[in-house]
């Protein structure tokens, strides 16, 4: 017997979301689609309270099964603002095959003026995982992109350690150009390849690799809306010791001199006894206008109290998306 209802058009795993500005001048959804494995949700009502539409990135049972397949599109729309969250780690189920291989793609436009900030809890590939992973934003002219990426060893209670077949990692920024003639440009494409199979006999293994590095991350800055929070990532980074740089100072010096100093300072001073304490490791720089940041820790929380607070004391995030875009890194 025929179906009298017509022929669904969406997939498994496919989903979709359009933000626009309200007529009262706060940002909205217009489209919000989605179909399992991957679940979207949005907790708040447009009003003059929130910055941004906040969006919830899930998955239902809270992970990706081998060879789930997630496309989401997003289009953010003139003078728009949406910010991209978790609801905890991205976990990455075991695949039966290293051939069988779950994947995650999401391409997100930013028209002149909008903004996006994702800011997620990290992905957790389980053992005997293979995930790939590719995140591909274009932007117009003045808009705005905060973007974090970061992915850790496993479950460590469970003593994984970077046990996985495979994980691949790439994000792209575009900028768009304003007419035909103009072509789009590429200004970062950041790719990661994290494999446990040696290309020769003589390398180390993935774990041995990574040097006791638990966690590893990426954050993009690009646009007038992150201009600020760049320039302090640079700043903060001139700051730090260089190799073969002399410190004659003890810690105990440090402190005393602590009372002296201004609160920038004691933040700056703190900050850097934290790096060195929970041997995080980060740099930046400027790379065709946009800044990239790169840093790994230990343990996911060193760099999580890390990137939170780097965001917090500079303020950008949460005076142009609220402090709802910042619940990942707190």
């Amino acid at each position: 017997m025929n179906s009298p209802f017509p022929k669904s058009s969406s997939a498994d795993g496919e989903g979709r979301i359009v933000v626009r500005l309200l007529p009262q001048g706060v940002s909205g959804i217009e489209t919000f689609i989605y179909q399992y494995p991957l679940k979207l949700v949005t907790p708040v009502s447009p009003s003059e309270a929130n910055k941004s539409v906040l969006v919830f990135l899930l998955s239902y049972g809270g992970g990706l099964v081998g060879g789930d397949k997630v496309n989401l599109s997003i289009d953010v729309k003139p003078g728009s603002r949406l910010s991209l969250a978790t609801q905890g780690h991205t976990k990455i189920f075991k695949s039966t095959s290293p051939e069988i291989v779950t994947r995650q793609t999401m391409r997100v436009n930013i028209a002149a003026g909008a903004a996006v900030c994702l800011l997620p809890d990290p992905v957790q590939p389980f053992k005997n995982s293979v995930y790939e992973q590719i995140q591909i934003f274009r932007l117009a002219r003045n808009s705005s992109l905060c973007l974090l990426d970061w992915v850790t060893q496993g479950r460590t209670a469970l003593g994984e350690n970077w046990s996985f077949v495979k994980w691949v990692g790439r994000n792209e920024v575009w900028t768009v150009a304003d007419d035909q003639v103009a072509r789009d440009r590429l200004l970062v494409r950041d790719s990661v390849i994290l494999d446990s199979n040696r290309a020769h006999p003589e390398l180390p293994m993935l774990r041995e690799s990574m040097h006791g590095v638990g966690v590893t991350g990426t954050l993009v800055l690009r646009g007038p809306l992150m201009k600020s929070l760049g320039e302090f990532f640079l700043a903060e980074f001139a700051t730090l010791p260089r190799l073969g740089a002399r410190n004659w100072k003890s810690d105990n010096v440090e402190e005393e001199t602590d009372a002296l100093l201004s609160p920038r300072e004691k933040w700056q001073a703190g900050r850097r006894r934290m790096e060195k304490e929970s041997k995080l490791l980060w740099s930046a720089a400027n790379v065709r206008g946009c800044v990239v940041v790169k840093f790994g820790a230990p343990v996911v929380e060193a760099a999580r109290l890390w990137i939170g607070s780097m965001l917090a004391q500079e303020g950008s995030i949460s005076q142009h998306f609220g402090e709802q875009a910042l619940l990942c890194v707190r």
